[in-house]
């Protein structure tokens, strides 16, 4: 699934499309797929955005917010949603779950293989603050509200830095990285930790997100955006996707386990655990 750098790239690309200042005329759906409208039908849709214009595109988390002169159209990419200003081929046709169409006749596609993404129409942003926690990369989120945070639960920190409720745009591929960068153990019981492994690990998420967005995310099989360009983070990549290759740091093979169902890779050498 996309992470925070990749969904910012989708919005680079959609600024840079000048999508913002285009009014919305009509929305349909080439494939009939109307459940990617989130809690609406189609028709809702249609009716909520007719001469809608799109004043801004930004990112909360992982959604893209295309904020209008009267509320909101909301985007979750998941695992295969992108959008296209135009269709390459007849194929693509069976994939596109909404075509946004401007009343300077041009159009956005949201094209979804695998059909997990979702649309939302809000009135305010109410229902997606409620949803989500804190941003990574503000100035709220520092060593002192993540050792408070951390001391106030007894979880396992991956599931943890991977609830959006608690801190929001993190996924597997950044908290591997940043895990790994700061040595500590993807199990370690977060409420354990000390405070100078949460400012490495504070340090770190802030430092490899920065990173990954100048490289416009990480694409290891399905994210695109733009042209159908890629990320290229993957080149930087120190610990995700390396199992049975050398850490980079101590040359032990690194780990590939499940925590919480999520594929998580680790050096066990390196990266201490904190248990209670």
């Amino acid at each position: 699934m996309p992470e925070l750098p990749e969904v910012q790239a989708v919005v680079d690309s959609l600024n840079k499309d000048n999508i913002p200042g285009k009014t919305i005329y009509s929305i349909l759906s080439p494939n009939g797929y109307e459940s990617v409208c989130h809690d609406n039908s189609l028709s809702d849709f249609q009716k909520f955005l007719n001469n809608k214009l799109i004043n801004s595109i930004k990112r909360r988390g992982k959604f893209i917010i295309m904020e209008l002169n009267d509320g909101y159209l909301l985007f979750h990419l998941r695992m295969t949603g992108k959008f296209l200003n135009e269709l390459n081929n007849d194929t693509d046709q069976k994939y596109v779950s909404l075509q946004i169409i401007f009343t300077d006749k041009s159009s956005l596609y949201f094209k979804d293989i695998r059909k997990f993404g979702k649309a939302y129409i809000l009135k305010n942003l109410k229902w997606l603050e409620n949803k989500i926690g804190i941003e990574p990369l503000s100035k709220k989120f520092n060593s002192n509200w993540m050792f408070s945070t951390f001391k106030s639960y007894d979880r396992m920190v991956k599931p943890l830095l991977l609830d959006q409720k608690i801190i929001a745009g993190l996924g597997n591929i950044y908290i591997d990285e940043a895990l790994w960068h700061a040595r500590i153990h993807p199990k370690s019981i977060s409420s354990r930790i000390t405070y100078y492994k949460i400012n490495l690990l504070c340090l770190s998420i802030k430092n490899i997100l920065k990173d990954a967005l100048k490289h416009k995310g990480t694409t290891i099989i399905d994210f695109r955006y733009g042209n159908n360009e890629k990320g290229n983070f993957n080149k930087q990549l120190k610990v995700f996707g390396k199992e049975n290759q050398p850490c980079k740091r101590c040359n032990q093979k690194i780990i590939k386990i499940f925590v919480c169902q999520r594929g998580t890779h680790y050096c066990n050498k390196c990266q201490k655990i904190y248990k209670i």
